[in-house]
């Protein structure tokens, strides 16, 4: 958890919604006293969690069954390395 003033909140509150979105939970705080604490929208993780395991067994129907190296041939499919 990391802790930071609130002019610099004001200042930095872009990144500081990169580092939430990365998994960071801050304080920020006013002459030293805790006002508020960002944290990472759990709830959003879920929703897309469920949608992908839905896509799956949507597609598990379609093509039949799909093993694990597919999947991960799908996740990498498009990169560059």
């Amino acid at each position: 958890m990391k802790t930071v003033q609130c002019s610099e909140a004001k200042t930095h509150f872009l990144r500081m919604l990169d580092e939430v979105e990365g998994g960071e939970t801050i304080v920020i705080t006013r002459r030293g006293v805790r006002v508020a604490r960002l944290v990472p929208d759990r709830e959003a993780d879920r929703r897309e969690r469920d949608q992908v395991v839905t896509d799956i067994r949507n597609l598990g129907r379609q093509n039949g069954k799909i093993t694990a190296d597919e999947l991960v041939a799908w996740k990498h499919e498009g990169h560059r390395y």
